[in-house]
């Protein structure tokens, strides 16, 4: 078991505030580092990529650091802009 995960193990047990926000925070944390991946893969700055969705490099930012209620729609748009394509999976 990594160090990472053997402290997030040892922390649910402990602080119950954690453990049940955990799972969520985590997923929301993926979604914004998927983005940036793809972004970087890509080969794009936040302020190209900004400009491609005629918005700012701070809503790139926003995105890719906090996407907990991010739209459909504006996923669909990123996908775009890095000339990828959207797949959603209910797993």
């Amino acid at each position: 078991m990594s160090d990472l995960r053997k402290y997030i193990s040892e922390r649910k047990k402990r602080d119950k505030k954690f453990a049940e926000g955990f799972e969520e925070g985590y997923e929301q944390f993926k979604v914004g580092l998927m983005l940036r991946q793809a972004r970087e893969t890509a080969g794009l700055t936040q302020e190209e990529l900004a400009r491609r969705l005629k918005t700012k490099k701070t809503a790139i930012s926003r995105i890719e650091n906090h996407a907990e209620d991010i739209k459909l729609s504006t996923l669909e748009r990123v996908a775009k802009a890095l000339g990828k394509r959207l797949e959603v999976s209910i797993a």
